[in-house]
């Protein structure tokens, strides 16, 4: 589903993606770890279309999407969650992914009351029936996290990209968040590429784990020989709790 050839980005003097080569195939959770400023957040803002690289290339499903823009690699079926969760704060819960399926290539023909009521089966399914009408910017963090996905998945993606959705998360939160992963992977037929610090969510739910460093793919296989490997007990695993 995605081949990423020889990817490559720079800010000055700095290279965030050192010539980054992997496949992902389609159905799969591949994780995706190192220490913080490893360029793990850069790599996924070029499969997104966020960045542009300065070399390589980029293909979705057998097409080269190297130089689209990101509203072209949504329409594709390539979805992403941020960080810091990217909301609309001055809007309600409901009116946040109802936009979101207007904005979307298939919301296009919908009226707005066809698009409100599919924006209440995302926010049902996430579990934010509830707070339909409370505004984004007064929920709390597990809560935005969950609007976040609920956006993301209303675009009906293809593959889904995932940017540290545990981040500041208690543990009955992120195993919450976890297993609503888990569940739309399988419900919505998606792919899924997850960058995470919370090992042992990542050791549980991916089939496959990559492994940066200093902007380089260090390693890329299963999660229990990953972490085995000394060159990656060196540069991350030591730091962490797995």
């Amino acid at each position: 589903m995605l081949k990423i050839s020889n990817l490559t980005k720079r800010f000055g003097g700095i290279i965030a993606v050192n010539d980054v080569s992997f496949k992902i195939e389609k159905g799969e959770i591949v994780g995706l770890i190192g220490p913080n400023g490893a360029g793990k957040t850069t790599l996924i803002n070029l499969i997104s279309g966020f960045y542009s690289p300065d070399n390589g290339k980029i293909e979705f499903n057998g097409q080269d999407i190297t130089k689209k823009r990101m509203n072209e690699r949504a329409k594709l079926g390539i979805a992403r969650t941020f960080q810091n969760p990217r909301v609309i704060s001055n809007m309600t819960a409901h009116m946040n992914v109802l936009y979101a399926i207007l904005g979307s290539e298939y919301g296009k023909g919908m009226t707005m009351t066809e698009a409100g009521a599919e924006a209440i089966y995302y926010l049902d399914l996430f579990g934010l029936l509830k707070k339909r009408d409370v505004l984004a910017g007064d929920l709390a963090i597990y809560e935005l996290r969950l609007l976040e996905l609920a956006r993301a998945l209303a675009l009906k993606p293809k593959l889904l990209l995932i940017d540290e959705a545990m981040a500041g998360l208690n543990p009955v939160e992120a195993e919450a968040v976890s297993k609503l992963i888990n569940r739309i992977r399988s419900e919505f037929d998606l792919t899924i590429m997850w960058i995470e610090h919370v090992l042992k969510v990542l050791m549980r739910s991916a089939e496959r784990v990559l492994v940066m460093h200093y902007g380089r793919l260090i390693a890329d296989g299963k999660p229990e020989d990953v972490v085995r490997r000394p060159e990656v007990v060196e540069a991350y695993i030591g730091e962490e709790e797995v």
